[in-house]
């Protein structure tokens, strides 16, 4: 399992088990500054971060938990936010409390330099990552890429079929899979779109004449778009009392591949709020350079270019 993973995947791990499960394995993770993971039980009135390791007392410095906390360019929410969550660390030094009571020391900013320097800075355009949901705001999905170390995938950069908000299709804790958008120092950003499949591998989970469910995201004067799948809308005749967000039945009238269109008839619409399902990928691979999502035969072409010699 790779050690810079996002915070939360190492936690339930055989070998973050192991290292621990005792105070000689303990030691033996600070000789070879492994990076672990632990839950972060309490930020103190310091916040300093206080771990839950079975019988033993460990915490986290207030300017160990997390990069630039020291420098004044990361907030003390950092730390807070944390509470109750997984975080990820290196043990620093065993010292002594004032108690007598062995102590580990322990660093959240060393775990995310090194994830930083030994993974982040490697990656390049096109590679696809692991991600998991941190929190979610209008104009996009913030997501940790490992350790911590935040990136942003925007709202447009989700699914080709519009949302009006992130948590229409993602919700906070997920665990995803994107692919590098683009790299300014160490701002990452972001899209998961890509990997959802071209036009037509998506139509090809649907034929004519049949009725399947889908989601109404817009109400325009000429017709309304519904959702069939996050990469794939079709379009029916306008239909009075219908809103944004509704579920709906919709009949299949005809699929164009040539114009990118699926003309739909509205059989019913309706209130109602179900559990958004996990992405489903097309993509499996590793890096991408180019994708397209337009059918060969449309003219009209629906592209993102990863690789610099583009």
């Amino acid at each position: 399992m790779n050690e810079f993973s996002p915070e939360g995947i190492l936690l339930t791990s055989a070998q973050n088990k192991e290292y621990l499960s005792s105070f000689a394995e303990l030691k033996r993770a600070l000789e070879q500054q492994a990076v672990l993971e632990a839950r972060a039980a309490v930020c103190d009135s310091e916040h300093n971060l206080i771990l839950d390791i079975d019988g033993v007392n460990a915490y986290i410095p207030r300017e160990e938990g997390a990069i630039g906390v020291s420098e004044g360019k990361t907030k003390d929410i950092a730390m807070i936010s944390r509470v109750n969550k997984a975080v990820s660390f290196i043990i620093t030094n065993i010292d002594t409390d004032n108690f007598g009571k062995r102590r580990l020391v322990c660093s959240r900013r060393l775990a995310q330099e090194r994830c930083l320097f030994e993974h982040v800075r490697k990656l390049r355009l096109g590679d696809v990552i692991d991600a998991r949901v941190t929190h979610l705001e209008p104009f996009g999905a913030f997501v940790d890429i490992g350790c911590g170390l935040p990136a942003l995938l925007p709202i447009d950069a989700i699914s080709i079929s519009r949302i009006a908000h992130p948590r229409d299709r993602l919700s906070e804790g997920l665990d995803i899979k994107a692919v590098i958008k683009s790299i300014e120092g160490d701002r990452i950003c972001l899209s998961q779109k890509e990997l959802l499949g071209t036009w037509e591998e998506n139509a090809e989970m649907f034929s004519c004449d049949e009725t399947v469910s889908g989601i109404v995201r817009s109400v325009e004067e000429y017709g309304i778009f519904v959702e069939l799948a996050p990469n794939l809308s079709g379009l029916a005749e306008f239909k009075e009392g219908v809103r944004p967000g509704q579920q709906a039945s919709v009949f299949i009238k005809s699929l164009i591949p040539e114009k990118m269109k699926i003309k739909l008839n509205i059989v019913d619409t309706f209130d109602a709020k179900y559990t958004a399902n996990e992405p489903k990928y097309f993509f499996n691979g590793s890096h991408m350079e180019y994708f397209c999502y337009s059918p060969p035969c449309c003219p009209k072409k629906i592209e993102s270019f990863f690789d610099s010699d583009f």
